[in-house]
């Protein structure tokens, strides 16, 4: 193969996965397409095998390994769905697998690569690290690199994703996709572009970790010099050669999302989709949130992935509720007297805000003898709900800093 990916390469990986992966659903929205305007469906990737698209490239690519080259075993660096794709492929195919994994990989992504049969090892803080040390890993044993993107068989395979959506919604007019290194977006836009020209392909990136608007300005891979995003599975500090020439000549926007998009778009989809995805597999919607009518449908917003920390999970509720004006931390001034803090809590119950926890400060230089500040955590129905709680409460007369 060459270093370009083409619709024929794309359509040889389909047949070669075939029995190996799954064709995952197409689910209509009706919250979203009522929000946006229009039909808006999900692509729920995240119900594929290993829980996302990552299994489609890497089996491709180990597949056309030589029988040389499988005898000297495969090493990959993964966040943790590449490392997933990677081991389950190796053991399908009788080949041993190491994975190197950047620290604070999420530990369920973990316990699935290792029940898949690699040997993990963690090393670096960044993906770009354990690569580095994956790469010497294979000059020292002689196992193949598996590249988690920038090679044409893994986007050749990630590529058959595009195929799926344009059978399963023959209609779509722009494709939103969650994007990191850009294996998943250029193979998408590839399949898409050369059966749909019509069909705008729209890559979505987490803003604290967004290489290609850059990159694209540059004309050429740049890397970032830092990142942060709870969106690991996303969090790509440089493009690939490969991907980027790809993403550059076939896809038609690079979007950003930001931290408070990623979990409101989280907590919508286990609401109203009761789909469970994790923060990098809910940007599509994160951006179909942000703006709703900024696309033309139908529209397909792809859930990449599935694989997230049930102690993550319950941290990105808890922010997307505080994001969504549905979780409210305030504190409030009250007399220091018998009955201050039942008069205060009256008032909350009256509004119809519920109480989670309750904390006094009775030493601040902003306080007064007579006063005593509470903090209270509270659950509200949304901003408008908030906004009014806390009107109410100034209109009482109460200091409030929320």
């Amino acid at each position: 193969m060459t270093e370009e990916c083409s619709l024929a390469d794309v359509v040889a990986a389909r047949e070669m996965l075939e029995g190996v992966t799954v064709t995952t659903p197409m689910e209509e929205s009706r919250w979203l397409s009522a929000l946006v305007g229009g039909p808006v469906s999900l692509k729920c990737e995240n119900l594929q095998r290993t829980g996302s698209f990552k299994s489609r490239g890497a089996y491709v690519r180990i597949a056309r390994l030589s029988a040389e080259e499988r005898a000297k075993g495969v090493v990959a660096a993964s966040a943790g769905n590449h490392a997933q794709g990677v081991a389950l492929a190796a053991s399908t195919l009788g080949i041993t697998s190491t994975v190197f994994m950047p620290e604070g990989a999420p530990i369920p992504k973990e316990k699935a690569t290792r029940g898949y049969g690699a040997d993990v090892v963690f090393h670096g803080r960044y993906l770009e690290d354990s690569l580095a040390r994956a790469r010497e890993f294979a000059e020292e044993t002689g196992a193949v690199l598996i590249h988690p993107f920038d090679h044409v068989d893994i986007v050749a395979g990630q590529g058959t994703l595009g195929l799926e959506v344009l059978e399963q919604a023959p209609d779509v007019r722009t494709v939103l996709v969650p994007t990191g290194g850009g294996g998943l977006l250029a193979g998408v836009a590839i399949a898409i572009k050369a059966l749909r020209p019509d069909v705008r392909v729209v890559g979505v990136q987490a803003e604290g970790a967004a290489a290609y608007p850059g990159s694209l300005a540059a004309g050429h891979p740049v890397p970032l010099e830092s990142m942060s995003t709870m969106a690991d599975g996303i969090a790509v500090g440089r493009p690939g050669d490969i991907t980027f020439a790809a993403v550059r000549d076939h896809v038609d926007e690079i979007l950003t999302v930001s931290e408070e998009s990623l979990s409101q778009a989280l907590l919508a989809l286990i609401e109203r989709a009761k789909q469970v995805v994790e923060p990098a597999g809910a940007a599509a919607v994160a951006a179909l949130l942000d703006n709703p009518t900024g696309f033309e449908t139908p529209v397909v917003a792809v859930l990449s992935g599935g694989n997230i920390d049930p102690l993550l999970l319950s941290k990105v509720i808890r922010h997307g509720l505080a994001a969504a004006g549905r979780y409210l931390y305030l504190r409030v001034c009250i007399p220091d007297l018998p009955g201050g803090l039942a008069s205060l809590l009256s008032e909350v119950g009256a509004e119809g805000a519920n109480v989670l926890e309750v904390a006094h400060e009775r030493i601040s230089p902003s306080l007064t003898l007579n006063e005593v500040e509470v903090r209270i955590q509270l659950e509200t129905r949304g901003d408008a709900h908030a906004e009014h709680l806390m009107a109410r409460l100034r209109e009482r007369g109460y200091r409030v800093n929320d």
